[in-house]
């Protein structure tokens, strides 16, 4: 594909993403993405990922589910071991391939979206519950205060 310079595009279910749908709280839509395999100017084999998905999280916020579209704009660049990473050019993320040079373009696009979660999801639309919102109620005199612990300290220093 690399020497090729071959470019995929298409879309797949969100469902097919087993990793991506543990996470998610609905596994409804489409994945967009294109696919671009080439070398850069280094000799570098790379992989651009492009990729669009409209994701079901959950707002920890407001504990509702929404939509959340996720963009990803990134170059891989492919590697074999570890020890290749610093060579990689600045902007290239490094993508460990295997020993037979075999990639999964799924995985790859998965990886990619699993990657762009945001840590705590948000929705920015959301409200939350006017329960939350509602300022506390003043504390009436009538109502008694809990005993201070440390009383009895006192009431032995006393003695």
């Amino acid at each position: 594909m690399v020497s090729a310079r071959r470019s995929f595009q298409g879309s797949l279910p969100i469902a097919a993403m087993r990793r991506l749908c543990e996470v998610l709280a609905d596994d409804a839509g489409v994945v967009q993405y294109e696919l671009d395999f080439g070398r850069d100017e280094y000799g570098t084999a790379y992989v651009d990922v492009r990729v669009q998905a409209p994701l079901w999280l959950v707002c920890q916020r407001t504990l509702e589910p929404f939509v959340m579209p996720v963009t990803v704009d990134s170059r891989l660049g492919m590697i074999r071991s570890e020890r290749e990473e610093s060579a990689l050019p600045a902007g290239c993320e490094p993508l460990l391939v295997a020993e037979d040079d075999k990639l999964n373009p799924i995985d790859v696009i998965e990886d990619e979206l699993l990657l762009a979660l945001p840590l705590v999801p948000v929705n920015p639309d959301g409200e939350l519950p006017e329960e939350v919102t509602r300022p506390p109620e003043e504390e009436t005199p009538t109502e008694r205060r809990p005993d201070n612990p440390f009383a009895v300290l006192r009431e032995l220093k006393k003695n």
